[in-house]
C-alpha cells in the first residue's frame, strides 16, 4: 500500500469522525484519545480483519462483527498503537492511542498520599491510577464486594 493511499485512508477517518462529531480517529496526526476506565467506539477502515494493539496494558480494542466499528477502552495512563490488517496481513492503517485521565472533582492530598473523589451532587470515593496505593486497594475491594454482593455471589 503505498504512502498516498495511508494517508487517504487517515483523511477519511478523521473526516468520518468529524461528521459523526467523534473525537475518536481525530487529528492532528491520528491519535485517539481515550479516557481510563472509559470506552469511545470508532470507525475502522474497511476490509479490517485484525485489530492490534501495541500494549494491551494501556488500551484494549474490540472489532465490532459487520459494522465498520470498533471499541477501545482505555486501561491505565500511557500511549501505544493501534494497528489495522486485512485478510492478508496488509497494513490499513496505524494509530496513536493516549489514555488519560478525567479530572477528578477534589483531590486530598496528604503529604504523599492522594485520594480522588467526584463531586456531583455530593462529593464520593473514586479509584485513580494516582492514588495511594492502600487507599486505592481499600476501594478496589469495596468495589469488588460490592459487584459480588449485587451479582448474589
Amino acid at each position: 500500500m503505498g504512502v498516498h493511499a495511508f494517508r487517504s485512508i487517515g483523511a477519511a477517518l478523521v473526516l468520518a469522525g468529524l461528521a459523526a462529531q467523534s473525537n475518536a480517529w481525530a487529528a492532528p496526526a491520528d491519535v485517539v484519545v481515550v479516557s481510563v476506565d472509559k470506552a469511545r467506539v470508532a470507525r475502522i477502515p474497511d476490509k479490517t480483519q485484525t485489530l492490534v494493539i501495541g500494549q494491551p496494558g494501556i488500551a484494549d480494542v474490540t472489532m465490532l462483527k459487520n459494522s465498520g466499528m470498533g471499541v477501545i477502552t482505555g486501561k491505565s495512563f500511557g500511549e501505544t498503537n493501534l494497528i489495522a490488517l486485512d485478510a492478508k496481513g496488509e497494513l490499513l492503517g496505524e494509530w496513536t492511542i493516549r489514555v488519560g485521565g478525567e479530572k477528578a472533582d477534589l483531590l486530598l492530598q496528604n503529604g504523599a498520599n492522594r485520594e480522588s473523589f467526584i463531586c456531583s451532587p455530593q462529593c464520593l470515593p473514586t479509584i485513580d491510577l494516582a492514588d495511594a496505593k492502600a487507599v486505592a486497594a481499600e476501594r478496589a475491594a469495596a468495589v469488588s464486594a460490592h459487584a459480588a454482593f449485587s451479582i448474589g455471589k
